[in-house]
């Protein structure tokens, strides 16, 4: 980001709010996330992250992708997505079947216990917030994105490091449901 605009957008912030309203509002959206997360865990026995790739499966062309789209998809690393999947399997609610042809490649199904799961859960926040997105205009987008990108760099968070965070979670460095 330019670093004219990242002081038009500090400009912005700092003329209509106090700092400290500002770490407020983060805390509330931390809060927000960690204690949805907790409550998913406790009401449903998943993670947010079993929930997102149970929906991505579900999103899937017949209920089936492989474990490389889902990593890509949730934007985590391979170890966190193979834990997530043996968590979901050893619960039922997805499978592992081998690709016809190829024995080598497997292929992550959704099962009927996953689907009946997924009819169970709420909205999450995440896919309200999507919803919420979806109607602002292109400005408006580039106002948030702008200001998430300042709270970034501001923050000092590491691209490496962020590109390995699921979507929206109360866990961002791994799945950690217990077994």
């Amino acid at each position: 980001m330019p670093a004219d605009r990242i002081q038009v957008i500090k400009k912005q912030f700092m003329s209509k709010m106090d700092y400290k309203d500002i770490l407020i509002k983060i805390r509330r959206i931390v809060r927000s996330i960690n204690l949805e997360s907790k409550k998913v865990q406790k009401d449903f026995g998943v993670s947010i992250p079993q929930i997102l790739c149970l929906e991505f499966l579900k999103a899937s062309p017949g209920y089936q992708a492989t474990q490389r789209s889902i990593r890509d998809h949730l934007n985590l690393n391979s170890s966190t997505v193979t834990g997530i999947i043996g968590r979901l399997e050893k619960k039922g609610f997805l499978a592992r079947l081998p690709k016809s042809g190829d024995k080598r490649v497997m292929h992550i199904a959704l099962t009927s216990s996953g689907d009946a799961l997924l009819e169970r859960t709420p909205d999450l926040l995440q896919q309200r917030l999507d919803e919420k997105l979806k109607g602002l205009s292109a400005d408006e987008l580039d106002r948030v994105g702008g200001a998430l990108d300042l709270l970034i760099e501001m923050l000092e968070i590491e691209v490496s490091h962020a590109d390995e965070m699921p979507l929206i979670t109360g866990d961002f460095e791994s799945d950690t449901t217990p077994e």
